[in-house]
């Protein structure tokens, strides 16, 4: 999940799961869209929020090349 603040007077954290994102543009203030149609307008600019998702997915692969060397190891 990627933190991100929502656009108002408040500018609440919000935590969206990567894997719901169907989209981010800017029009002009950046509005994610969710594969369940829901949008969300945050301060974060497209830019930003694609490098969270980014750097997001680039942790888990490397939990997952971490987990299967480690398994590999132990096997040997």
């Amino acid at each position: 999940m990627i933190k991100v603040h929502r656009v108002g007077r408040d500018s609440s954290e919000l935590f969206v799961n990567c894997q719901l994102i169907q989209q981010v543009e800017a029009c002009p203030d950046t509005t994610i869209t969710l594969v369940t149609g829901a949008k969300i307008v945050v301060t974060e600019s497209c830019a930003e929020v694609i490098a969270m998702v980014r750097d997001w997915h680039a942790a888990i692969a490397a939990r997952s090349l971490a987990v299967a060397w480690e398994e590999r190891g132990s096997a040997e």
